[in-house]
């Protein structure tokens, strides 16, 4: 950008992952917030305080038109983001916005287009591939050291879905997404297979509801099959618990077959590797348990630094968040077909 200063951001929202995004911000200099927007004064002014954001409002539109900043951070729910987006574009505010992008596709490609419209930088906050360990065996990949990938097989059980008050208190609005499973937290490793594998030539999909008082779904099995004949299956359900330290560090297990060896990712992110006729090898890399999921919300906040200072295209723009938001709408297709649904 060479803008010769500091970045200017505004956020709007406070809810439960809002103060992840916000301390991630305070560790990048590059970056100042200048002020946050929420429904909730005292949420707002908390936030403000806790991570020396100056200003706060109870209107996002006057705080944009306010504080004229370079970007916006949108951490509000889905059915709000087409609307905070086409205002922002329209307005010359370059756009970080969380996911699940929109209620629907189509509304999805509303907010892309609208960006490409206005000539402002758009990136969807999708920090799953940013977790470490997936950067890691994207490396390992690229090294060739277990052949090329052939399967991804992933286990989850996050166990905050049973009983009569499910995702409470961290989440309780989840009960009443008519999509839950898939359209919030299936569309992360969706994103990240493709990270890892390519893109994405097929669907198929069983989805059901265990625990009656949600709207949605709450387990299910995917099987994706990539365009370069690589598999996926994620096994997941948000009802049963694991056995696990942590369940949401690296929110289950990884099993990655190659045509030399496989990888496998535990439930503390310890990550190994097992060559045909060899020892299973730890492999060591960085990792902290801060923040979310091993730092990856700081991570991908940096990449979108990084990439507004030297003009550099994000990994996740709006085209290539479209792939993946194509690929959860195959995957209730084919749920709702009981058969295969072809993306390309």
């Amino acid at each position: 950008m060479g803008l010769g200063r500091r970045m200017r951001g505004v956020g709007i929202g406070a809810g439960y992952f809002a103060p992840f995004q916000y301390e991630a911000w305070s560790r990048i200099p590059e970056v100042e917030i200048t002020a946050i927007c929420s429904r909730s004064d005292k949420k707002a002014e908390d936030l403000a305080a806790r991570y020396g954001i100056p200003r706060c409002y109870g209107d996002w539109k006057r705080m944009i038109d306010s504080e004229k900043p370079d970007f916006v951070d949108i951490i509000t729910p889905p059915e709000t983001h087409e609307e905070i987006c086409s205002y922002a574009a329209a307005r010359g505010v370059n756009i970080i916005c969380q996911k699940p992008l929109a209620p629907t596709l189509e509304i999805g490609r509303r907010i892309v287009q609208s960006a490409k419209d206005a000539n402002v930088r758009f990136m969807v906050h999708e920090n799953w591939r940013w977790q470490p360990w997936y950067r890691t065996i994207k490396e390992i990949s690229n090294s060739g050291a277990i052949g090329s990938f052939t399967h991804i097989h992933f286990l989850m059980r996050t166990g905050d879905g049973w009983g009569s008050q499910p995702y409470s208190p961290r989440q309780a609005y989840f009960r009443d997404y008519p999509r839950l499973l898939v359209y919030e937290t299936g569309v992360h490793f969706i994103d990240t297979f493709r990270f890892l594998l390519g893109e994405i030539g097929s669907v198929f999909a069983k989805l059901r509801r265990l625990n009656p008082l949600i709207q949605g779904e709450d387990t299910g099995q995917i099987l994706l099959t990539f365009r370069n004949g690589a598999t996926a299956v994620w096994d997941a359900n948000r009802y049963n618990e694991v056995e696990a330290e942590s369940p949401r560090l690296t929110f289950g297990q990884l099993r990655i077959d190659g045509t030399n060896g496989h990888l496998s990712l535990d439930t503390e992110a310890n990550l190994r590797m097992k060559l045909f006729g060899q020892s299973a090898q730890t492999i060591n890399y960085e990792k902290s348990n801060i923040n979310f999921a091993g730092d990856c919300v700081y991570f991908l906040q940096r990449h979108f630094v990084d990439c507004m200072l030297i003009g550099g295209e994000f990994e996740s723009h709006g085209d290539d968040y479209l792939r993946t938001c194509e690929a959860v709408e195959a995957v209730y297709q084919s749920a709702g077909s009981s058969e295969e649904v072809k993306l390309y």
